[in-house]
C-alpha cells in the first residue's frame, strides 16, 4: 500500500478518523482522543496507533522521512506512492528545504507532498514569523513539479494527485490554498485558533453551522 506521513502531526485527529473509517482502529476509539492510555494520542504515534506509518510532530521532519521512504522504495522497485502532509509554518525549518533538494536530485517522482497554507503558525501569522515568498515559485525553483489548488475543494485535490502521479521525473508538490478553522465560527480567521480547546457551549453554534453546510452540500 501507499505509505502516509502527517507533518503536522497536530492535525492527527483527522487521521484518526481516517485509519476509522479504514478499519484500521474500531470507531468507537475515537471518544478516547488524547485521554491517559489512549493510543490516539495528540501527535500521531506508531508504536500505539495501528496504520500510522512514521510518528510526528516534531515540525520539518516529515519531508525529510518521506523522501527517504521514496528513496528506499525506489531502490526496491516497490510501486506504492509516498504522501507527505506539511503546514506552511513548519516550512522555516531548514530540513524541510534539504528534503526539498533531495527529492528532485533522485528523481523521487512517486513522492506527493502537500504544504497546508493557511497563512497562521502557533506564533502568529506566518508573514511575520518567518516570510516565505511565493511557494509556488520556490518549490517549482526547487526542481518540483508544484501547483496550487484551494485547499478546501476536494475535487480540485484529487485533479491535482492525479495530474502528479501522471507526470514523471519529479517529485510532486501541491500547495492547498485554505482558512485556519474553516467552516468553525468560532476558528476561522481568529487568532489563536491553532491549539484552544473550546466550552460546549461555545462550540454549538459552530456545529449547527457546519451541519447546515453539510446538509446543503448534500441536497447540492
Amino acid at each position: 500500500r501507499d505509505r502516509f506521513v502527517l507533518s503536522k502531526g497536530h492535525a492527527c485527529p483527522a487521521q484518526y478518523a481516517a485509519l476509522a473509517m479504514r478499519g484500521f482502529i474500531p470507531m468507537e476509539t475515537l471518544d478516547t482522543l488524547r485521554k491517559e492510555g489512549s493510543p490516539l494520542q495528540g501527535h500521531p504515534c506508531m508504536n500505539k496507533c495501528p496504520g500510522i506509518d512514521i510518528s510526528t510532530g516534531s515540525l520539518g521532519h516529515g519531508l525529510p522521512v518521506g523522501a527517504g521512504m521514496a528513496l528506499a522504495a525506489k531502490k526496491d522497485n516497490a510501486d506504492h506512492r509516498v504522501f507527505v502532509v506539511m503546514g506552511d509554518g513548519e516550512c522555516d525549518e531548514g530540513q524541510v528545504w534539504e528534503g526539498a533538494a533531495f527529492a528532485p536530485h533522485f528523481g523521487l517522482d512517486h513522492l506527493i507532498a502537500f504544504v497546508d497554507l493557511n497563512k497562521q503558525q502557533l506564533d502568529g501569522a506566518c508573514d511575520d514569523v518567518m516570510f516565505m515568498g511565493d511557494m509556488v515559485d520556490k518549490w517549482t525553483a526547487f526542481g518540483w513539479h508544484t501547483v496550487k489548488v484551494n485547499g478546501h475543494d476536494i475535487d480540485a485535490i484529487v485533479a491535482a494527485i492525479e495530474a502528479g502521479k501522471a507526470q514523471s521525473g519529479k517529485p510532486v508538490m501541491i500547495i492547498l490554498d485554505t482558512v485556519k478553522g474553516n467552516g468553525c465560527l468560532l476558528a476561522e480567521q481568529t487568532f489563536p485558533c491553532h491549539h484552544v480547546a473550546f466550552k460546549p457551549d461555545e462550540i454549538a453554534p459552530s456545529i449547527a453551522h457546519a451541519e447546515a453546510v453539510l446538509e446543503a452540500a448534500r441536497k447540492a
